[in-house]
């Protein structure tokens, strides 16, 4: 009897596993010049309003924080700043994003970093029956009900971004 091929699945699905969660896994073709979450939505087949990119962020009071705001929109730091109890956010330097999550630009995740860092998931989610978020790594989105996500990253629900202007 043959052997069956093992999964390579990421820290991100194996939580949702463990947790009892259903999602889905989506994979695409990585573009390494276009890394936007457009392109991430075109690829897998969805509207760019159910794709939400992880944006990690630094308060002053709080330390990192990771902030999951709509694929279009962009992070506004002073919603995110009242949000989590800082006075002032800012954006970790990309440089250090890989040190801190152990993901890379493309595929950060917010759940199964290094540190179970605080997660703010931005308000506008919870219009959707399912978003994709990043599995861990480029060229793989995990599909799942927001309130699925709230639960399995111990999110906080706010508004904390704006239209790219």
């Amino acid at each position: 009897m043959a052997k069956k091929a093992k999964e390579n699945k990421t820290n991100a699905a194996r939580i949702l596993d463990r947790l009892g969660i259903a999602y889905e896994l989506k994979t695409y073709d990585v573009d390494e010049s276009d890394l936007s979450a457009v392109h991430v939505a075109a690829s897998v087949g969805m509207p760019i309003e159910m794709v939400y990119k992880t944006l990690v962020a630094r308060g002053d009071k709080t330390g990192v924080i990771m902030g999951v705001i709509r694929g279009d929109y962009e992070l506004d730091l002073k919603a995110l700043a009242s949000a989590s109890g800082n006075k002032r956010v800012e954006m970790v330097h990309l440089k250090e994003v890989f040190g801190l999550t152990g993901y890379i630009r493309g595929g950060c995740s917010p759940l199964g970093a290094k540190k179970a860092y605080p997660v703010y998931l931005d308000d506008s989610a919870m219009a959707n029956e399912k978003i994709a978020v990043s599995a861990g790594r480029r060229g793989e989105q995990i599909i799942v009900a927001p309130s699925d996500l709230v639960s399995a990253t111990r999110a906080t629900v706010a508004k904390i971004s704006r239209p790219m202007q």
